[in-house]
């Protein structure tokens, strides 16, 4: 079963947009992709919890 449209666009924020009063379509992707939400939760996890210098240290996180 394919999801719809709008359900699709719930997933990137970037797409809550509106620009004059009309919803936002994004064409840029060859130069940056959207991320959908999930992702992004993912990588600030990963900046906030597990982002270090590898192995320029002694202690667990290197």
């Amino acid at each position: 079963m394919m999801k719809k449209t709008s359900d699709l666009r719930k997933d990137f924020p970037l797409l809550e947009t509106k620009m004059n009063d009309q919803p936002l379509t994004y064409l840029d992707s060859a130069a940056t992709s959207q991320k959908p939400k999930q992702v992004i939760d993912e990588i600030a996890n990963y900046y906030n919890k597990y982002n270090s210098n590898i192995h320029r240290g002694v202690y667990n996180l290197a």
